[in-house]
């Protein structure tokens, strides 16, 4: 039992980081319906950024994560003006080549500067090792993923319902045409969420070194679990990503640990499988043109 306890621990936690990652994904694919496969291409940036910081600048690991989170999101807004807005009303096959030689260019370029081998860095001693939990041994950097999951969820939420800005991103997912009448600027809208997704990459790219690692093949080597929890979730829903990510991390630890042979293949039947339950996505709903 304890050590099913521990598994399930173990893939809450990549659950977490998965949605760190991916919830900004899924709030740029709800709200502007654009297939932005570069988006790993964020957490990837925000990964080396934190090497960098740490290892250049001799900035300690929390003081530095605020900075990729800004980092991250600043660096999005010249992007989005040129490259992405141009392509918002493009054909699904134009936007996915853009992105996929977006991905292209990023791992060429972090070979380049980094090389090939997976990065390092160093985490505060306050969040290495084990603490004990009811005679289990829990991962301290574990329940600091989990921590800042639950804080993203929760900042995420309020700003979705309880701002004026979220009653606007509300007001362009339930339509553009009606919104921007009334006197919204949805491309304002559009560029703010789109940085913030990008900062949230970033962030959970930086945090997620220790758990999947960093290396220049991270945009292609985790695309398909990024799809796999907004297409799980329910593009645009931030609770319904939050839950297929929970999801999704937990069967992917317990088929990699109960059944290492086809550990992988679990995963892609899981998502068939809740996709023909729920194929509008565990919380998603049809968006409204």
């Amino acid at each position: 039992m304890l050590s099913f306890i521990g598994i399930l621990f173990d893939g809450l936690a990549l659950g977490m980081l998965l949605f760190i990652i991916s919830v900004g994904l899924s709030i740029t694919l709800g709200l502007m319906g654009f297939n932005n496969l570069a988006h790993g291409v964020f957490a990837m940036a925000g990964g080396y950024l934190l090497v960098d910081l740490m290892g250049q600048a001799g900035i300690g690991f929390i003081a530095a994560l605020p900075i990729v989170f800004i980092a991250g999101a600043a660096a999005s807004l010249p992007l989005e003006r040129l490259l992405y807005r141009p392509l918002y009303k493009s054909t699904p096959l134009d936007q996915v080549l853009l992105t996929v030689g977006i991905i292209f260019i990023a791992t060429a370029g972090a070979h380049f500067q980094w090389g090939p081998n997976p990065q390092p860095v160093d985490i505060p001693a306050a969040l290495a090792g084990q603490i004990s939990l009811g005679g289990l041994d829990m991962s301290r950097y574990s329940l600091f993923l989990m921590g800042v999951g639950i804080s993203i969820t929760l900042a995420l939420l309020f700003g979705l319902v309880r701002t004026r800005f979220g009653a606007k991103i509300r007001a362009s997912v339930d339509n553009q045409r009606t919104a921007a009448a009334m006197g919204i600027r949805v491309d304002r809208v559009f560029q703010i969420t789109f940085a913030v997704g990008s900062g949230l990459a970033a962030l959970g790219g930086a945090v997620g070194i220790k758990v999947i690692g960093l290396d220049p093949q991270f945009g292609f080597k985790y695309l398909v679990y990024f799809l796999l929890v907004v297409v799980v979730g329910g593009p645009g829903s931030v609770l319904g990503t939050l839950l297929a990510s929970l999801l999704l991390g937990v069967v992917d630890i317990t088929g990699k640990y109960y059944v290492p042979q086809i550990g992988a293949f679990v995963i892609y039947a899981t998502m068939i499988l809740l996709l023909l339950l729920f194929p509008q996505g565990l919380l998603g709903r049809r968006k409204t043109k």
